[in-house]
């Protein structure tokens, strides 16, 4: 067996950002720290980071009056900062700044008398972030999405979540431009969604199979996954080797092995350790070298 190792894949500058952020505050003030939402979306690193003191909680209520949150790195409404304001909190965002550009897009938009359609996934705690901003409408990221009722005239301004399918968005934005023609489209998937989908459409070609290391609840993972079956390749979405089955390795000669920006490379090397490959081949993409700067708080 060969397996071909995508490049670029694993953590973003976003993602490193947060756990820093994490990892900074556990040192500087000491165990518990609380984060609101999970911090990035992967269990490894969560797992990690309360192993050593930090809190992770759903709702700002249930932090302790006159303690320390961290915001997770998805982005909060500001619902959440009125709440920590209320019990007294000292709050860190650890919010990627892609993400805070959506934002304030939204906030522009808004007050220049749009009316704001956010191109996303329901539920997900980045569109939950966003769509607190300002009043918006949410349209599904697929062509079939259905598209509210107003004037084709009406000025509409189009954001997107960072983590979406390029291509499945493109769909999207497209259908959304046939009905609105004089809309402002903001295409604001990451770098790093773009890199990692644009190295699997790579990598397809060469491999019988696309292992995508990650969490099934981080939608970039899901997303690359996704790429791999539009091309025709089996792909497959897992935490790490023990959720491997060995059905689907049967008659796979290439192996593609990826992962999502909030996977540590840890787990990718452990998924590679319980293949025990002949060879291992690392197929070159774009080099990222993309810091963010941390909150002022821990400057």
């Amino acid at each position: 067996m060969q397996v071909f190792l995508s490049s670029p894949r694993g953590f973003c500058a976003g993602v490193v950002r947060a756990i820093d952020v994490v990892d900074m505050c556990l040192r500087r003030y000491g165990p518990p720290v609380y984060v609101k939402h999970q911090i990035v979306h992967n269990p490894h690193v969560v797992s990690d980071l309360e192993r050593r003191g930090a809190i992770t909680v759903e709702d700002i209520e249930e932090v302790p009056e006159g303690s320390l949150v961290i915001f997770s790195a998805h982005g909060s409404p500001p619902d959440d900062f009125f709440k920590a304001k209320a019990l007294n909190l000292t709050v860190i965002d650890a919010v990627c700044p892609l993400v805070t550009k959506v934002h304030n897009e939204a906030k522009k938009y808004h007050r220049e008398g749009k009316k704001v359609l956010l191109v996303g996934h329901k539920g997900h705690q980045e569109v939950r972030g966003t769509m607190g901003q300002v009043e918006m409408t949410l349209v599904d990221d697929t062509a079939e999405a259905e598209l509210t009722d107003w004037d084709s005239e009406e000025e509409v301004a189009v954001l997107t979540q960072t983590t979406l399918s390029v291509g499945d968005t493109a769909q999207a934005i497209n259908a959304i431009k046939d009905k609105f023609p004089n809309a402002v489209v903001r295409n604001d998937i990451c770098y790093a969604t773009t890199n990692r989908q644009d190295a699997v459409y790579k990598m397809a070609g060469l491999v019988d199979i696309v292992l995508v290391i990650g969490a099934q609840n981080s939608s970039n993972c899901n997303r690359l996954r996704e790429v791999g079956e539009s091309l025709g390749v089996p792909a497959y979405l897992i935490n790490g080797p023990e959720e491997i089955s060995e059905e689907w390795l049967v008659g796979k000669n290439n192996v593609g092995i990826t992962s999502g920006a909030s996977t540590p490379e840890v787990l990718v090397e452990s998924v590679i350790d319980s293949l025990s490959p002949e060879k291992v081949t690392m197929i070159t993409g774009v080099e990222e070298d993309i810091m963010f700067n941390l909150p002022k708080q821990l400057r």
